[in-house]
């Protein structure tokens, strides 16, 4: 098949997930076309089948702002007909989906062009709940012909929030490459990080407020107390300052490695010990799963999709949003003892292979791709008809 992928190209879950199963498909023998504005963060070097379309947004005086859904829109349309594409997937409703939706009627009434939209989780619980956003972002939801979350909860967020039938959403889980998230990666940075003495302590996020990054600190100030660790933050946004600030205050500065944005978290993860995620919400916890791969327990809150990837006490620890006590409490329960962590780190790579390995999560997505150009040959869209 012939695919076209549209993503958000910045550091971040949903362009990590667009990006790495444009990939995997590729691998399988389909041509895969990403259209962004930037080339996605995770895509680097020559890729047999893959192609990537930049969109270009001129400058004009009638605009304080580039109309980018609009560009997005023509890029689509003209890789469409280019390339011929069987499918699109927009990854992250506003405004992949609706610059797809404005593609898809360009074509018609010559030809169709299935969508497929993925809901990843912001887009739905907080800049498509906003007012100026909602219409627009429901119309092009129902839009599609295909629609998946990465997880329940979304799927339910989406539902309530929108009036979305359940039976429209297939929830598809985020997957990981469990061959390149593993423990004896190499090369492993751990002698860079830390004395042997220590264990690592890692977050890893776009350090938005929503990550709540100084409870990261919170947690590892208490931990340091009881077991010789370092903390290892990977990542940057807007709270980094604040982390920072928050680790002199606590004392911990200089147990403390702020490693800014990384593209092989891979690396990393490898090494780590312990991950903490203690976010207000999140809808999946992509960076959990790496973690867990890389056979890390897991202490995060009980929020959002969190629960469906990190089983309590199994592969690690949910506790309420904010309650950093409890949190340093189960971090040391785990890394004081070794037997505790051995089984956790266990099965939290059993989990990562069993349930969320990529291939068991991508061929769900062929089917799905299948599926609507199938359903959209045999019914033709009503525009179409009325043209």
């Amino acid at each position: 098949m012939r695919i076209g992928i549209t993503c958000h190209p910045t550091y971040g879950g949903s362009g990590a997930v667009a990006t790495e199963l444009g990939l995997k498909l590729a691998s399988r023998g389909h041509e895969v076309h990403f259209i962004s504005y930037a080339q996605p963060f995770r895509l680097s070097g020559f890729r047999e089948r893959v192609f990537f379309h930049e969109v270009e947004t001129e400058g004009y005086p009638l605009f304080e702002h580039a109309p980018y859904s609009l560009a997005l829109a023509v890029a689509i349309h003209e890789t469409a007909v280019k390339h011929d594409l069987d499918v699109f997937h927009a990854h992250y409703a506003i405004p992949h989906a609706t610059s797809a939706w404005i593609a898809r009627e360009m074509l018609l009434p010559s030809r169709d062009l299935p969508i497929v939209t993925t809901l990843h989780g912001t887009d739905i619980t907080l800049v498509g709940i906003q007012p100026s956003f909602h219409s627009i972002t429901r119309f092009s939801i129902l839009g599609s012909q295909g629609l998946t979350a990465v997880s329940e909860f979304l799927r339910d967020e989406t539902v309530e929030g929108f009036g979305v039938p359940g039976e429209r959403i297939k929830v598809i889980p985020n997957f990981i490459d469990t061959g390149r998230y593993r423990r004896d990666h190499e090369p492993c940075h751990r002698s860079s990080l830390a004395p042997s003495s220590e264990k690592i302590v890692m977050h890893v996020s776009n350090f938005r407020p929503v990550k709540r990054v100084t409870d990261v600190v919170e947690v590892f100030a208490r931990l340091l107390s009881s077991v010789p660790a370092r903390l290892v933050m990977v990542g940057d946004g807007p709270e980094r300052p604040r982390a920072l600030e928050r680790a002199k205050e606590l004392g911990v500065e200089d147990k403390a490695l702020f490693l800014g944005k990384h593209v092989s978290v891979d690396d990393l993860l490898s090494c780590c010990d312990l991950f903490v995620l203690p976010s207000e919400g999140e809808s999946f916890g992509l960076a959990a799963l790496e973690a867990m791969a890389c056979g890390a327990p897991v202490v995060a809150s009980r929020s959002g999709g969190l629960p469906e990837v990190v089983a309590e006490g199994e592969s690690g620890h949910l506790l309420p949003v904010g309650d950093v006590e409890g949190m340093a409490s189960a971090a040391v329960a785990i890394l004081s003892d070794e037997a505790t962590w051995r089984r956790m780190s266990g099965l939290a790579r059993e989990t990562a292979v069993s349930c969320f390995e990529a291939d068991k999560v991508v061929p769900v997505y062929e089917d799905l791709y299948r599926e609507v150009v199938a359903s959209s040959s045999a019914n033709p869209s009503p525009a179409s008809e009325a043209r």
